[in-house]
This record gives C-alpha cells, structure tokens and sequence, in this order.
C-alpha cells in the first residue's frame, strides 16, 4: 500500500514530546475527502477530546463549498474510528497521566484517508531553546569542516 502523507502538525511536533502514536480513521462527507486528497486541509489549532466512550477531532479546517453542501462548517467535529480497546486504553492513559492527544498528520494509507494521533507531554520551552542552540553549533561546525 502507497502512503503519503498530505499534511503534518508541525507545531505539535516543535512543541510537544510524542510519546505513542496511533493510526485512526475518520468519518468523513465525500466532498471533505476530495478536498483532503486535493490539501486543501490544516491541522493548525485542532484538538482531540473523547466524548461518551468516543474520540473526535475539533477544529480540523478541510475546504469545501458551504453552499453545496448544507451550509456545514468547514471546522465541524469529526468522530474518529477506532477500535473500542484502543479508546478505552488511551483515554486511561490521559486521564491518568495528564498527557494530551493531538493530530500528528493526515495521510493516505491506500485508498484510504487516515489520521495520525499523537499521545503528547508539552515540552519545557528553555528545552526548546538549548535544542535550537545546539541545532545551530552543529551547523556551524559542519559548515567549518567543509570549509577546509
């Protein structure tokens, strides 16, 4: 099966440690489909929340022409398919823990659209600073070596 992934979260990955990941589906209009395959689609801002027994994804923009289509927000909720042990297995796990579930990226597994879950601890932000700093000597000294 050809993956290929349509849209990243980059911001949950700069500023989130992923700790476990998941590969879930989603209940989906066929125009959103289109529009997905097509990358009209943004992660930016969206959250996952469990709701009776069931997670969906909140703020989630995937383009569409409202007034085909029933006047429906392009950021509605989506339900998230996923196997009831898997639901009752991570909503322990964030109950219990204090950790956050957010989207990793969307992508195509076939002829499928499926959505990448992260469970994620938010990372410290002097972290993020040392992380860059070191990011930037490397790159320095690379640079230094091919100088020579």
């Amino acid at each position: 099966m050809e993956e290929k992934v349509i849209v990243q979260n980059k911001r949950a990955l700069r500023n989130f440690d992923i700790l476990d990941t998941l590969e879930v589906g989603i209940q989906l209009e066929g125009y959103e489909a289109k529009s997905i395959r097509e990358g009209r689609v943004s992660l930016n801002g969206s959250y996952i929340k469990e709701k009776n027994g069931e997670f969906f994804i909140y703020n989630m923009f995937v383009a569409g022409n409202s007034s085909l289509h029933g006047g429906k927000s392009e950021r509605r909720r989506r339900k998230l398919l996923m196997h009831k042990y898997e639901i009752v297995r991570w909503s322990t796990k964030v109950k219990e823990k204090g950790l956050t579930i957010l989207p990793v990226d969307v992508h195509t597994s076939g002829n499928r659209i499926k959505l990448t879950i992260g469970l994620v601890r938010a990372k410290k932000m002097f972290g993020n600073k040392r992380k860059e700093e070191e990011r930037r000597l490397k790159e320095e000294m690379s640079r230094v070596r091919r100088l020579r």
